[in-house]
């Protein structure tokens, strides 16, 4: 018996039913297709935004200074540090904080200022791309400073405005100088956004009169496809506990977390969807069997095996499947590369998108990898077998006798 034959021949002899059955696994796994697409996207985007933004890969501060901020704090060897850290493959930077008043002539606000290494820090993070208006730091300019974005709503301040810095200084006197903002970032982190003031480390070391050293070295590795649970271990060993070393998901577990768990979402996801797909395909089978009851006695009574009936069935939904598969990837591979170019614009939903203190992109943008295509097509697959289960073992069971005079 010439299975392929066969089934091909059964699974065109309804037409419609056909092409409802398959149309209907076919819609169900481009959606899952895009919905993998996006959530890797997503993934790939959020880790981004974490380490690209601000945290790097591996933060290194004195023990306890992330609990408590403490200008006396500072890692006094840090230019040896990073010299270190640099001829090892890494990208290094330091930098400085304080905390005081900023202000305006139409408001004041607390603020953290931030001092940053103007040659390095570009190198471990892309804070200087992400400015909404105005521009980035530079040496000519040691005044300038690049605000967040709703301080500067804050501060109802615009580009060119002055500002007023008052604090203390690490010898205990009154520090205050003026600025005039240079640039305002785009939202970052609720940190910087409400209360983050860039400039130099040059510039802030002599305003608080800090002496030399860092309150954060930041790191971020040339090759990043390595392991960097194993690289952070590393470090540790190799600077002891006089220094704490943490990479961005000890220092962001919440955001780690998610992303771990972002393909097992979208399992779930794909579970919930492919169980009313299942339900299509028994409807679908269960009436082209009981159709064909007498059809399946009659080749059962000329020595038909009941194993070869069971993977006639299985041979007529692989088709259908088949077919359902090709016109899915076509379709949900497409829609994910547009995606994927042009992104899913979520603001009007909300102008500003976060999660565990990281703003995000509300352009969603999907990326188009082979897993993305390939678990919601394989999975497409399982459960159409296991659609057609009953259906199977209703015909491998059927008695022939039964089955000739069945009406």
């Amino acid at each position: 018996m010439n299975l392929i034959t066969l089934a091909s021949r059964n699974v065109f002899r309804h037409r419609h039913r056909t092409v409802v059955t398959t149309l209907a696994m076919a819609f169900a796994c481009a959606m899952m297709i895009v919905f993998a697409a996006l959530m890797d996207g997503f993934a790939i985007g959020s880790e981004h935004n974490v380490v690209s933004m601000n945290t790097g890969d591996i933060q290194i501060h004195l023990p306890g200074y992330r609990n408590e901020p403490d200008i006396y704090s500072l890692i006094d060897n840090a230019d040896q540090l990073v010299e270190q850290f640099r001829e090892e493959e890494f990208y290094a930077s330091k930098r400085l904080f304080a905390f005081g008043l900023m202000a305006s002539d139409r408001g004041s606000s607390g603020v953290q200022l931030r001092g940053v290494d103007l040659v390095y820090e570009p190198m471990v993070t892309e804070i200087d791309q992400h400015i909404m208006t105005g521009d980035w730091l530079n040496t000519l300019d040691q005044h300038g400073v690049v605000i967040g974005k709703k301080l500067s709503k804050l501060l109802d301040v615009s580009l060119g405005d002055e500002l007023i810095f008052v604090g203390q200084t690490a010898d205990g006197y009154m520090a205050n100088d003026s600025f005039k903002v240079k640039g305002i970032l785009k939202s970052v982190s609720p940190t910087i956004d409400n209360a983050g003031v860039f400039m130099s480390n040059i510039m802030l070391s002599e305003l608080i009169a800090l002496p030399k050293g860092a309150h954060e070295l930041v790191l971020m590795r040339v090759d990043r496809t390595g392991d960097l649970t194993l690289k952070t271990a590393e470090l540790k060993t190799s600077l002891g506990s006089g220094l704490e070393v943490m990479n961005w998901q000890q220092l962001m577990p919440i955001i780690n977390r998610f992303l771990e768990t972002a393909h097992i979402q979208t399992v779930i996801m794909m579970i919930f969807t492919y169980i009313a797909v299942a339900a299509v395909v028994l409807n679908a089978m269960l009436m082209s069997v009981f159709e064909r009851v007498r059809e399946f006695g009659i080749m059962k009574a000329i020595g038909v095996k009941p194993k070869q009936l069971v993977l006639l069935i299985y041979t007529e939904i692989f088709i259908q499947t088949l077919l359902a598969g090709f016109l899915a990837v076509f379709a949900g591979s497409s829609l994910s590369w547009y995606f994927q170019e042009n992104g899913l614009d979520m603001s009007s939903l909300a102008e500003e998108i976060s999660f565990a203190g990281i703003a995000f992109d509300p352009v969603w943008y999907a990326a188009l990898t082979i897993n993305s295509i390939l678990i919601p097509v394989l999975f497409l697959f399982v459960i159409a077998a296991i659609a057609v289960i009953y259906p199977a073992a209703k015909v491998a069971i059927i008695k022939p006798i039964d089955a000739i005079h069945h009406q």
